[in-house]
Parts: structure tokens; sequence; C-alpha cells
């Protein structure tokens, strides 16, 4: 790949030079299903294109369409939104804006390519991904909550629904969108007559479960247009109450957007009431889990009494460790956290007690 069509800059460099910023930016996202002919040609256009406005953000291509989270700054969004409508591809393609936006959610630019903007592993090619449920809006979400025979299905990963959810969902123990149809459709079994309603953080999820679902013979399919981004806005502007509670985890820099006071969630390492996420401070490990501030301070913003020692360490000896790591360790590693999940607030509060 070309020099320009890539970052160059570290980490740090391209932190700092986001603090120094003197101009806003606000924090979009949309997706749209669409055939695209040739994805890695488009992704170069756009990586130059937007790199030319500072553009920043993470952004999915592939031959079903786009999926992205963006940073725009504010003097550029007229240009950003011309230039993007011009093509065929996102002609007035939807905008949801940030429920909470700092301005710092992302801090350099990366599009890739990708067999599906959201893996399914879904290979019957008899399955039509545009025959969608029906849309709902904030106030009709509402209201299909409170009828009869409803079922509600959270479309989002293990750790999104630990932190914000809403009442009564069923929230798959999933890591991946891939691993949570099947549970679902286990949940699902015997009640292909009820209403089926489905939410995930911005609705791209939602539409794709919509239709498989709709596939697998379930008659009410329905799903919360812009998910639960646009819920909050909409609930907002109409003085509603919110049937969501706690947080909705974005990935991106700001890890959640509060929707509601609600903490349902607690810190894995001592059971406090919490629902902030981070990631372990040794870069070799990684973890994502739920810490408080006092835990932070107390371990240094790492997982385990083990990731302290090693971030104690030079950063020439970490990274002797890392290098001496071969891919089967590595290996070992993943499937060790993979395992970890299920019971990750014992296993955390074990080993730091």
């Amino acid at each position: 790949m070309a020099k320009e069509l890539r970052n160059r800059k570290s980490k740090e460099e391209l932190k700092t030079l986001l603090q120094k910023e003197s101009f806003e930016r606000k924090t979009i996202s949309f997706y749209r299903y669409v055939k695209i002919e040739n994805p890695q040609e488009l992704r170069d256009e756009l990586y130059v294109e937007w790199t030319n406005l500072q553009v920043f953000g993470r952004i999915y291509l592939s031959k079903e369409g786009i999926n992205a989270q963006m940073s725009v700054p504010k003097n550029q969004w007229n240009a950003f939104v011309t230039l993007l409508y011009a093509r065929n591809y996102f002609t007035d393609v939807p905008f949801k804006m940030a429920v909470e936006d700092n301005g710092k959610s992302f801090y350099k630019l990366i599009i890739k390519v990708r067999e599906k903007i959201v893996a399914d592993g879904i290979n019957d090619p008899t399955f039509d991904a545009s025959n969608t449920g029906a849309y709902l809006n904030a106030k009709e979400f509402n209201e299909y909550l409170e009828k009869p025979d409803t079922i509600v299905v959270d479309m989002r990963n293990h750790y999104e629904s630990e932190v914000g959810r809403f009442k009564n969902a069923f929230c798959p123990d999933a890591d991946t969108f891939k691993e949570e149809l099947p549970l679902v459709t286990a949940h699902l079994q015997g009640q292909e007559d009820k209403n089926v309603l489905m939410y995930c953080t911005g609705g791209i999820r939602c539409e794709k479960a919509s239709a498989y679902f709709k596939h697998k013979g379930f008659k009410n399919v329905f799903h919360l247009k812009g998910g639960i981004i646009q819920y909050a806005h909409e609930i907002k502007e109409q003085n509603m109450t919110s049937k969501f509670i706690g947080k909705n985890f974005v990935f991106d820099e700001r890890v959640g957007e509060r929707i509601t006071d609600d903490v349902i969630a607690e810190c894995h390492q001592c059971g406090t009431a919490c629902d902030r996420h981070v990631n372990c401070k040794n870069d070799d490990c990684h973890l994502l889990f739920i810490q408080c501030p006092a835990c932070e301070e107390k371990y240094q913003g790492c997982c385990t009494p083990a990731c302290m020692q090693i971030i104690s360490l030079p950063q020439e000896e970490q990274r002797k460790l890392r290098k001496g790591k071969t891919k089967e360790t590595k290996e070992t590693l993943a499937v060790y956290k993979s395992r970890l999940r299920p019971n990750l607030k014992e296993i955390l509060k074990e080993k730091t007690q």
C-alpha cells in the first residue's frame, strides 16, 4: 500500500496532536447495506478524501456495504457530507450523532476492507438480507414493550449489555454477533408468533438480524431504527421516559455514553457499583473489564497483580517478553481469555483479593 494511504505516526504522537487541535469535532456513525463492486479501490479513494478533511474514525467496507464510526471537524462538515453524498453508494445516508461527545472519540483514520461489514457466519444462499423486519421509532418501541406476547432481544455482545440494556431484554452471553445468532434462535424457539423486538448500538446488527429471523420463520419481527443512539435523542427531544437503563457501550475512545443515571454493573475486582470499562494497562494483556477508580489506583490500571508486575518492568524488558512469545503461546492466551470471560468477575476478584 502506498505510504500516503495509511498512518505512519505513533499512538502517542497522534493523541498529542489531537489535544492541540484548535477546532471542534463531532462524532457520528452511519451504515448502509449496498453492493460495492470494488471496495479496495473505494477504500483508497475515501482515505485520501477524508485525510484531506482531517477526518478520523474506524470504517469497514465490503462488497455488502459500509459501517462507519467517525470524528469530523465541524468546520469541514459540509464538505464531508457533500463528498459522501456525491457517491451513489451513500447518497442521503442517515447519520447518527453521538449522545455524549467530547470531540476526542478517535485520534486517527482507519479504513479496512472486510468480507462482510458485520461478520455473521451465515452461509445460506437462500438468505435475503434485504428482507428486513419493520422499523420502530422510540415512541413505537416503548409502546411495543408494553404489549403482551412481546420478546425483547439485545443483539449486542455481553460486555455491552452488562452496562446498559432495555428492561427484561434477553441478552445473549456472547462475544460476537456470529455467536449471538444461534443463541437467540434457541431462545426464540417455539415462539414464532410473538412480537420480536430487536435493538443494538446504531442499528446495523439488527438490520441483518431482523432479516435472518424472518428467514427463520418469525412473523412479527421489529427493530429499533437508529439503535440506542437514535433512541436516546428521540426520548430527550420528545420528553419521554427512557426504558433503556444505564450506559450505551461505544467502540471508540469514549467507551460509553450515559443514557440514564442507573449503574447496573459492578467493578470486576471489588464488586462496587461501577459501569466503567477499561483495558488492562499491560499491553500484552489488554483485557477489557470493568474497574472502579479505587481499584484502578490500587492495581495501577491492571486486571491482576501479574500484569502489575509486568508494567513495572523497564520498557525494554517488556518488549523482550512480548518478542519471546511464540505464536502458540499467543493462541493459548487468546483461548484462556475466551474461557475467562464467562466467570470474569469471580476470577478477577479471586486473583486480586
